[in-house]
């Protein structure tokens, strides 16, 4: 099962335009989310924000609604609900909700033309599936909702004639080098990453990093989960599981290359060794602009590839050994059923915990894996088998950092 990309591309086409569209935005104050927020403004003829949600940064959630005046903001935690009311009192049109069923009721609202899933793990996965269920067009950063439930998705998908657009950087490069290619057989998906920051690193130098270290990543701004995913090579993994599923192509055509620029991020091999790939300066708004205008591209005010300046292009093969994490979501890959939910849910687990120095880096993989060995295993899951084993995995890998 893989998500129909012609027919999206079809259903995309005969969309009815209007003046302006209406966007909800889950995790607006998140790196997407901000980001997200800054198109909108450069393209306030075309976009209008109807919601924006957050978990905890009520403070930043109540000044993003002051300036773009939304229908309605959600704060997944309840217990902040009073005080973003309070923040928002002067703005009696807004409607302000909280808890985690107000985010899978606000994405079923009739106005809204696209939902951009910004949220960050585990988390994205039930309001993801309302909004398909809705019919909104999804512009898909929370990655984890693929990797957790990947098949489960791509049915409701086709099911509810759901368009489903990548704004992961490396995605939106795949699908743009997709576009215009039909049924031409994809040979290769060359999936590119920088490395990280310990890339050059010994064993014994890893042994000794903390989390400040692997925050400082060399080529992107992103929030401090998704940063250190990138450092231990977890978040390629979960790339790779998620091209797998927007693409249609198994996870032994997709090669994963370390890539220090971040100039190239991905590209296409076609079965007459014809390779195309997407390039351009790091900037997710490039990707998120994408997702909202396709099959249109606009302006976007910003900085512009210097290949003069870039002077080299690099590429190397990762170093399992070293990044065991890239391994181990190869492993889920190859299991299937809710293996890629238990990792992701063990992953979720290490990757606080290093964040909290409670957990050294090479740590991380050894708690992972042990999860996987210990978590019930389920080939057919259902999307109730997705919860409980994000539960049970995650009690596991608590128990496992405690230990």
């Amino acid at each position: 099962m893989t998500i129909d990309n012609e027919r999206i591309i079809r259903l995309i086409r005969r969309e009815v335009k209007r003046e302006k569209k209406q966007i909800a935005i889950l995790g607006s104050t998140g790196s997407i989310g901000t980001q997200a927020l800054d198109v909108i403004a450069q393209h306030s003829d075309l976009y209008e924000v109807y919601c924006l949600t957050a978990n905890n940064k009520v403070e930043l959630l109540a000044q993003q609604a002051h300036q773009f005046k939304p229908a309605a903001v959600v704060i997944a935690n309840e217990a902040r609900y009073d005080e973003l009311k309070q923040l928002l009192s002067d703005e009696p049109d807004i409607k302000v909700y909280a808890g985690r069923q107000a985010l899978d009721e606000i994405v079923e609202a009739g106005p809204i033309d696209m939902v951009l899933t910004a949220m960050v793990g585990f988390a994205g996965l039930s309001p993801t599936v309302h909004a398909i269920k809705a019919g909104k067009k999804i512009c898909l950063a929370n990655k984890e909702t693929l990797v957790v439930a990947g098949e489960l998705i791509c049915q409701l998908a086709n099911q509810y004639h759901t368009p489903i657009l990548p704004v992961d950087s490396e995605h939106s490069a795949i699908f743009q080098s997709l576009v215009g290619e039909g049924d031409n057989e994809i040979e290769k998906i060359l999936l590119t990453c920088s490395g990280g920051p310990f890339r050059m690193m010994s064993d014994e130098q890893i042994e000794k990093v903390k989390a400040a270290d692997a925050l400082r990543h060399p080529t992107w701004d992103m929030g401090a989960k998704i940063t250190i995913d990138s450092a231990t090579l977890m978040n390629k993994g979960f790339e790779v599981i998620e091209a797998k599923w927007l693409f249609g192509v198994p996870a032994e055509k997709i090669q994963v290359l370390i890539h220090p620029q971040s100039i190239v991020h991905s590209a296409v091999q076609f079965i007459d060794g014809s390779v195309k790939a997407q390039l351009g300066v790091p900037d997710m708004r490039l990707p998120i602009q994408y997702a909202f205008s396709y099959p249109d591209r606009l302006t976007l005010n910003g900085s512009r590839l210097d290949l003069f300046a870039a002077q080299k292009l690099e590429f190397f093969e990762p170093d399992i050994q070293k990044f065991r994490c890239l391994a181990l979501a190869f492993e889920a890959i190859r299991m299937g059923g809710n293996m890629p939910c238990i990792v992701n849910a063990a992953n979720e687990v290490v990757n606080e915990a290093f964040r909290q120095d409670r957990c050294s880096f090479p740590q991380m993989a050894e708690v992972i894996e042990k999860t996987m060995a210990q978590t019930t295993y389920d080939k057919n899951p259902s999307l109730d088998t997705y919860f409980k084993t994000d539960t049970e995995a995650r009690s596991i890998a608590s128990e496992l950092i405690n230990k």
